[in-house]
């Protein structure tokens, strides 16, 4: 009777373990109270009159000029592998140099055109459909041009000074030969003497405010009802479907540009505010 009471005390023991752990993992799961908004009050303020110079000398960027420029690219791109069809395309102007040539007005500039075009390719096709996957190649398109700008503002410009030379008069003794009062009277020429320097000037440069592209992308190799899959291979198609994989892209590329130069402008409120005053 006690090994069948021990026995039966052991099992009645671990059920209560499993009806604990059933009870633990059975329970109900309570979601977290959702975070309620809350609302900013709105505060006072008061206007503070900032403190400033009156007549000063400042360094800040002057704008010279701001032109449009218009490029003509003409350019052609090769894919990889047959295209059905363009889906979509993407330009970002990206420039490169933007350079007056100072004492003139000429303007250099050079970059390339950022293009990515996404394309579907053929993977399967019948008579009746064609089953395509979605790719994208990004290719970059470089341009270089000259342009004239109309000054705004003139441009601080300084060459440097004139190299001027100069010696100093040595009286020097003659050699034998000449009379001993006499002495030989000239540049001295055992040293070089000049007066020259060089002016530092501040360099030009350019911010890019607009961009604009009119482009016209025309297939160079599509054959109407040729459609080749991504092997190689021709496959049934729909007559009016082709496939190329060449095209011949005519773009204008307009972008508007500042010209910038770091100058000192003397800043003087007290004239300014008497100039306002005689207006009226």
């Amino acid at each position: 009777m006690s090994k069948e009471h021990g026995k039966y005390d052991h099992h009645k023991g671990s059920d209560s373990h499993d009806s604990k752990s059933k009870s633990k993992s059975s329970k109900p799961y309570t979601p977290k109270k959702k975070q309620k908004n809350s609302v900013v009050p709105g505060v006072s303020n008061k206007p503070v009159q900032p403190r400033a110079i009156q007549n000063a000398f400042v360094k800040v960027p002057v704008v010279l000029g701001e032109t449009t420029v218009q490029i003509d690219m003409d350019a052609k791109i090769e894919f990889p592998e047959p295209v059905l069809e363009i889906k979509k395309i993407k330009k970002h102007l990206k420039l490169t140099q933007c350079r007056l040539l100072l004492p003139t007005n000429k303007l250099f500039i050079r970059g390339f055109v950022r293009k990515n075009i996404q394309y579907a390719t053929p993977r399967s096709s019948n008579r009746h459909q064609v089953l395509s996957s979605i790719h994208s190649l990004t290719v970059d398109i470089p341009f270089e041009a000259v342009t004239e700008i109309d000054f705004l503002n003139q441009p601080q410009f300084h060459s440097n000074p004139d190299t001027r030379d100069f010696t100093f008069f040595t009286a020097s003794k003659l050699p034998q030969g000449f009379s001993q009062k006499e002495k030989l009277l000239s540049a001295d020429f055992s040293q070089y003497d000049q007066i020259s320097g060089e002016v530092f000037n501040e360099l030009p440069y350019c911010e890019l405010l607009y961009s604009k592209f009119i482009e016209y992308d025309e297939a160079l190799d599509r054959q109407m009802g040729v459609v080749y899959g991504p092997d190689g291979e021709c496959m049934d198609a729909p007559f009016e479907e082709g496939t190329f994989t060449k095209v011949e892209e005519k773009m204008v590329v307009e972008l508007t540009l500042k010209v910038l130069q770091n100058q000192q402008v003397h800043i003087d409120r007290d004239r300014d505010r008497d100039n306002h005053n005689n207006k009226y």
